[in-house]
């Protein structure tokens, strides 16, 4: 057995006792597609992949890679503006090269993607890659179709022993009157773009929404956010207070909350954003939408294999160990029931890939932490104060600003805070929120704590590195029983 919980057997074979390696089909080439592909054949299956798109999927192509580029990028010319007085050394005129920018980007997109899926397909013997459109024809069954722009038309059948769909998710564009006719940005294009607009308008308040709002602002675009209710409604009410205090804190964003785009137009290149709620009309030169992704499923002919999915949201439900209705159909990642994590999609792809071929393994996610990587980042993980009443447990919790964690009070941050929720009477830890420069590192050291069953006195009395982001979870969790304000700057 694996420290996953995986029951591991020798090579797979088919159940009618032939020698023959087991035939798997992944649709898809992006996080748990590779995932899927290499666990499957360190199996000894024979794995055929079917990408539409370019190979890598969102991640790598169009998504963390270049996105977290783009907000490094970003962050560092903002550093240089607000620290002039000791970057008098600094050849940096104040302007950001956008075109450079985009260059080094694609440089690393392509870079990583070579390295971490090409290549790997490639060199794998037991790998075949089809680049087509994919759709069932039997519940054994794929069709795959060359894409148009190949210069022979042709159509594969795929006979397989055990499938898994793993085509993740695209941008999801709302019914909003003119943006049909209009060219505007979804986050592909945003990241693929080689200018900065003067003017940026950006629909949504999603994680990407607000990654590139800011990323864009602090690469010199003057940036409106239009948030159907508000930021981060779905975690603890603090959290999007807070982050809307440090993105205003840029006077080159501004943020409508409560805004519902009723139309746009597009005429000589510049937008017309006009607002259900208040009829209020805006001006940008640029306009992304960024209102969530929905699993590209649509065309995926799931009927005639007997897959049962939620046509409204694109959604394939699987149980713990992936497996669709269909026992011997599986699906992974965003196009799954499951939340749309890349780390999520990795893990549900390789547990798959067990249970196709023989094993036994659980997709545990009771426990997971996300964040969103603006400055301060959001992190969270377990559930919030609220969560846990609603569940009847009786809690007991602790917030503490960043302006108490000797890391942040370095690094002169303004805006933040880390907050624990306990069970009582055992005071376990079952959930954490936090606004920080370092929110990720503060999550993740919860989260670890959380998988242990650790107590706030466990937490107490741990020895965490002086000067570290993650020492804020020793210090909130020391705030259960003292006043830490009254301790020195490294008490144990």
């Amino acid at each position: 057995m694996t420290a996953d919980g995986a029951v591991m057997t020798g090579p797979c074979c088919e159940k009618d006792g032939s020698s023959r390696p087991l035939s798997v089909v992944v649709l898809g080439s992006g996080a748990a597609a590779m995932a899927a592909v290499i666990a499957a054949t360190e199996r000894g299956a024979q794995v055929h992949v079917v990408e539409r798109a370019t190979v890598g999927g969102t991640c790598v192509n169009v998504g963390c890679v270049p996105s977290k580029h783009l907000v490094r990028s970003a962050q560092l010319q903002h550093w240089c503006d607000e620290h002039v007085e000791i970057s008098d050394g600094c050849r940096c005129d104040g302007v950001p090269n956008a075109h450079k920018l985009h260059a080094s980007r694609q440089a690393l997109v392509e870079r990583l993607r070579w390295q971490k899926y090409e290549s790997v397909l490639d060199e794998n013997p037991h790998v075949t890659v089809w680049h087509g459109e994919a759709s069932f024809e039997d519940s054994r069954t794929v069709r795959v179709r060359s894409l148009a722009a190949q210069a022979t038309q042709t159509e594969t059948l795929l006979h397989f022993d055990r499938c898994l769909i793993a085509v993740g998710a695209e941008p999801y564009i709302p019914p909003i009157d003119g943006l049909a006719s209009v060219p505007f940005w979804t986050s592909t294009e945003a990241l693929a773009s080689d200018t900065v607009p003067h003017r940026l308008g950006v629909v949504g308040s999603s994680a990407v929404a607000l990654e590139l709002a800011q990323a864009y602002a602090r690469l010199g675009s003057r940036v409106t956010i239009f948030a159907r209710r508000g930021l981060c409604t779905r975690t603890d009410p603090l959290v999007g207070e807070t982050l809307m205090q440090a993105l205003l804190d840029d006077d080159r964003i501004r943020i409508h909350c409560g805004a519902l785009v009723e139309s746009v137009q597009c005429e000589d290149g510049v937008f017309k954003v006009t607002l259900t709620t208040s009829q209020a009309v805006f001006m940008t030169d640029a306009l992304l939408v960024a209102s969530g992704r929905r699993p590209s499923t649509a065309a995926l002919n799931m009927a005639a294999a007997g897959v049962s999915w939620h046509a409204a949201s694109g959604q394939i439900p699987v149980d713990t160990h992936m497996r669709t209705n269909v026992p011997h159909i599986y699906a992974a990642g965003d196009c799954a029931q499951m939340p749309q994590l890349v780390y999520v999609a990795a893990a549900a792809g390789t547990r798959a890939a067990i249970n196709m071929t023989g094993g036994e393994a659980c997709l545990d996610l009771s426990l997971v932490p996300w964040v969103i990587f603006c400055e301060p980042q959001v992190a969270a993980v377990g559930l919030t104060e609220a969560e846990a009443q609603a569940r009847g447990l009786r809690t007991e919790t602790r917030t503490l600003p960043i302006t108490s964690v000797p890391r942040c009070i370095v690094h002169g941050e303004k805006f933040g805070f880390l907050k624990l929720v306990a069970e009582t009477p055992s005071m376990r830890i079952v959930g954490a929120q936090a606004v920080a420069a370092e929110a990720s590192d503060m999550i993740s050291t919860v989260a670890v704590a959380m998988r242990g069953h650790l107590t706030v006195a466990d937490l107490s009395g741990m020895l965490l590195p002086y000067l570290t982001a993650s020492e804020a979870v020793k210090l909130v969790a020391q705030s259960f029983t003292r006043d830490v304000h009254q301790l020195s700057c490294c008490a144990g």
